[in-house]
């Protein structure tokens, strides 16, 4: 996977004195401990992305069986499917300030911790609110790491921010496919309890915590360090661990007045309120269309799977355009398709719906390649994410809750598919705008 990147697709992002860590490296004596830190960076990286989905997508495919073990209305389970996008405005704006202080490497650790505990304790807690806690205890360690993904990237890749985008969008899409298919099936093989299907995620989260520990003992040495004797200069990313007490050499930045930092939380927040409706409800959608709940488990799955292959493919093919809007306009039109075919025959073209709204869900990894080509400094790139992703999350908590009251009070699915449809049409027009050749440093310094 790695042979494939290539360091000429960013260069209009980056000095061209910025050179990758692994080439700066070559022939010197700490070299090998260097390509081995670099190994162990990208491992991090993927199971970390790995992780960032399968506590909603899981619940996703046991909603109704979630629904009937704490009895919850469709107004509550409406608003357990808004908590990811609260949890990550809430939690995801402290992630600077965390990386600053303790590293990146290290909030990421503790955030896969977080995902671990929480997935484990959330479906023994007792309750609604003992679940609810439980879910959010996760959805904090995820936040975080959503931040900060692409930091790190941006950080240790500056030459490969569409390649590695790529990869940690394609192990995300992976993994939140991975829950949807086949949490139903691994539920009835263990037993039948629902409990034990989402407790059984905990243990892919145990495992990302490994790579980090290296990262959290400060062993690993940001490939910033020691370019400058060798007659390069690269500014200081707030999310090393050696950065706390270095000059960053950079503008401060007030987001508030940058029209691309807006147009990006927007689109950032409209293409995640659609997301976390999919992952919440569209299996829910084919049960209730009389498709067996193992096969609407597996529609999910196609969707969230779409994202393997163009998760790579859209941020490499980003970062080769001068303008993004043309991909968000391709990505929106087959979101409407996609909606307009659950509509009018959700069963007899099940498949086709899923492809097609799993092609329009890949707005998230276009998103985040966005936020590390409209900053031209890993600063910059922190406080864009921070702000993208925190004010975009915000923007999306209504939209899951507002389909689960539709749902119930309309007894059909009418005016939430419709609500779906209506939402695309900004969101495209905001992605367009969010794509144009320009950066918040230039909007955005005070």
């Amino acid at each position: 996977m790695m042979g494939l990147m290539v360091s000429e697709e960013t260069r209009t992002m980056t000095p061209p004195t910025v050179r990758s860590p692994a080439a700066h490296d070559a022939g010197k004596p700490g070299g090998a401990t260097r390509a081995w830190t670099m190994r162990l960076l990208v491992l991090g990286i993927v199971l970390s992305a790995l992780n960032l989905r399968p506590a909603i997508t899981s619940l996703g495919a046991l909603l109704e069986e979630v629904r009937d073990g704490l009895g919850m209305s469709g107004s509550v389970a409406g608003l357990l499917t808004s908590v990811p996008p609260l949890c990550f405005a809430v939690f995801g704006v402290m992630a600077p300030r965390l990386a600053r202080r303790f590293g990146a490497g290290a909030v990421v650790c503790a955030g896969m911790a977080a995902i671990a505990t929480g997935l484990l304790v959330r479906p023994y807690a007792g309750g609604t609110a003992g679940f609810l806690a439980g879910s959010a205890l996760a959805l904090m360690g995820i936040a975080v790491s959503n931040v900060l993904m692409p930091v790190i990237v941006k950080h240790w890749f500056p030459d490969r921010v569409g390649s590695m985008t790529g990869l940690y969008s394609m192990a995300l899409a992976l993994g939140t496919a991975l829950a949807a298919a086949v949490t139903v099936p691994l539920t009835d093989t263990l037993g039948g309890s629902w409990q034990t299907g989402l407790a059984l995620w905990a243990g892919l989260a145990v495992a990302a915590v490994l790579p980090w520990l290296p990262f959290v003992r400060g062993r690993a040495t940001p490939p910033g360090e020691g370019e400058e004797a060798a007659g390069t200069t690269q500014t200081r990313d707030p999310a090393s661990p050696s950065a706390e007490h270095a000059p960053v050499e950079a503008p401060r930045l007030r987001m508030v007045r940058s029209r691309t930092a807006w147009a990006l939380a927007v689109f950032f927040g409209l293409q995640a309120t659609a997301a976390y409706i999919t992952m919440g409800w569209m299996a829910q959608i084919f049960r209730d269309a009389g498709v067996p709940a193992g096969t609407a488990g597996l529609l999910l799955a196609v969707t969230m799977v779409m994202g393997v292959p163009l998760a790579f493919v859209i941020p490499r093919l980003a970062t080769r355009l001068p303008h993004q809007g043309p991909i968000v306009l391709a990505l929106g039109v087959c979101g409407l398709a996609g909606y307009a075919g659950l509509y009018l025959a959700p069963a007899a073209g099940a498949w086709a719906w899923a492809v097609l709204l799993g092609v329009a869900n890949c707005a998230f990894p276009l998103a985040l390649t966005m936020v590390g080509m409209r900053a031209r400094t890993g600063p910059g790139v922190a406080r864009l994410s921070a702000f993208a992703q925190s004010t975009g999350y915000l923007i999306s908590i209504p939209g899951p809750l507002l389909v689960g009251v539709l749902y119930q009070h309309s007894g059909g699915w009418g005016l939430p598919i419709a609500l779906m449809s209506a939402l695309m049409i900004p969101q495209m027009v905001v992605g367009f705008l969010a794509g144009r050749d320009r950066t918040v440093e230039d909007e955005a310094a005070r």
